[in-house]
């Protein structure tokens, strides 16, 4: 559904978008296309003048909205769509895509940390592999500059387990592992199982978001993973692919 007037450039506010009965959907400045909120990220004019990304969807003031894809927003910085939906009034830095991406990745791991927190992840091939063959392992985590072989090794016995009827596993390889020693308060982490949980989906919910970003995906469906300039990839799938 394309949009042929601009009313629907700005909401009311957060009060709005929390009252709006669900399904929502908004105006994506990039395409002008309708779209489920659920695939977007919201904008505001912070108090210094500059367009910011509101992730909670709770900042004070009228809001724009764009596609959550790092090239909807690259598209709306360069049809200057944030000035028109502002009035003027809103600064959108050449910098905004990437400090978008910055605030999605830290979301992630401050989700895999609550995970941690709540005892819920276990680092080290061993510990992994007796998880794993526990049948309840929800994720399987493994640095993006990991070595390929111990990868393999992982992919496949979950894949065994998997087959004599434990759960499903998902992979997620999109931090190195400087990123996940901070995120668990650990050093050296090169692989990690969280077992099935909350937080876990809590992770996993987080991790279909910066994936949706850096590749396009939906954040409604599973996505594979793919590369973003010199990004590590976010690999979300079922371990019967590589």
């Amino acid at each position: 559904m394309l949009a042929t007037m601009d009313e629907g450039d700005t909401d009311e506010g957060p009060r709005s978008v929390a009252a709006a009965r669900a399904p929502l959907s908004r105006l994506c400045l990039a395409s002008r296309a309708v779209t489920p909120v659920a695939d977007m990220l919201r904008y505001v004019v912070a108090p210094d003048g500059k367009v910011v990304p509101d992730l909670a969807r709770r900042l004070p003031g009228r809001g724009a909205w764009v596609t959550a894809t790092r090239a909807a927003l690259e598209t709306a910085l360069k049809k200057k769509a944030f000035g028109r939906a502002f009035k003027g009034r809103g600064i959108a830095d050449p910098g905004l895509p990437d400090l978008v991406d910055a605030l999605i990745d830290k979301d992630a791991r401050a989700a895999l940390s609550l995970a941690n927190k709540a005892g819920q992840v276990v680092t080290g091939t061993t510990k992994v592999e007796a998880a794993l063959a526990s049948g309840g392992v929800g994720v399987l985590l493994h640095a993006a500059d990991a070595r390929p072989d111990g990868v393999r090794k992982l992919n496949a016995f979950a894949r065994q387990v998997e087959a004599a009827g434990a759960r499903q596993v998902r992979i997620v390889d999109c931090f190195g592992g400087l990123e996940l020693d901070l995120a668990l308060g650990r050093s050296n982490v090169v692989h990690a199982a969280l077992l099935a949980h909350p937080t876990t989906a809590g992770f996993l919910g987080r991790c279909q978001k910066l994936a949706q970003w850096r590749t396009g995906g939906s954040a409604m469906a599973p996505v594979d993973g793919g590369l973003n300039g010199d990004r590590a990839p976010v690999r979300m799938q079922e371990t019967d692919t590589e």
